[in-house]
């Protein structure tokens, strides 16, 4: 009895795993990014798998599909394979789990039940190795655009030109010249929309 209800228990948690992992797929916040204003939040960016959005302050949203497969990045392309073979595999080991429990009536033999639940264990673990190494790669991905210096597509509008003060980075103020400063937005270093 109590290999049955371990059985039952086992087959319950890997059933709630893999709908989690069917529930991050269209899942739309797997990447944002906001642009902050001197007082509110003005443009928030967000991407998942399949699409990219952008809310600006009034909470109108526009979003846009990715148009190709063959014009996405490499990473998206391979998050995308590895989330949908976790769901199938997810699926079909759950199948695989349902015959080879002992209280089910399909199946055969308890021995040809014990090899369907192994079966279905070495799917499951499948399973979970793909939308893990899925979620770690895009995750990855963002970790090295955020802390790239030089990568600007989603933060504030300047080159990065070294680490510099902020008197440094101005034209000083010389007798009979104009005073004159460059832009307002060097003289920031690079943590200043981090």
């Amino acid at each position: 009895m109590a290999s049955t209800a371990s059985e039952i228990i086992a087959f319950l948690v890997s059933i709630s795993g893999w709908v989690l992992v069917s529930s991050t797929l269209p899942t739309d916040y797997w990447k944002v990014s906001t642009i902050d204003g001197t007082v509110i939040t003005t443009a928030t960016y967000w991407a998942n798998l399949w699409k990219t959005c952008v809310t600006d302050s009034t909470g109108v949203s526009n979003c846009k599909d990715f148009p190709s497969m063959l014009a996405l990045d490499g990473y998206i392309q391979a998050c995308r394979g590895l989330m949908i073979a976790a769901v199938s595999l997810g699926f079909f080991g759950s199948i695989f789990a349902l015959f080879g429990m002992k209280c089910t009536k399909v199946g055969g033999s308890d021995k040809a039940k014990a090899k369907i639940a192994c079966l279905a264990g070495i799917v499951f673990i499948l399973s979970g190795l793909c939308s893990m190494t899925g979620c770690s790669l895009y995750a990855n991905k963002i970790t090295k655009e955020f802390f790239d210096p030089f990568y600007v597509e989603q933060k504030m509008g300047y080159v990065y030109n070294g680490a510099t003060s902020a008197m440094s980075s101005r034209t000083k103020y010389h007798g009979g010249e104009d005073f004159k400063t460059t832009n307002p937005s060097k003289q920031f270093d690079k943590n200043a929309y981090v």
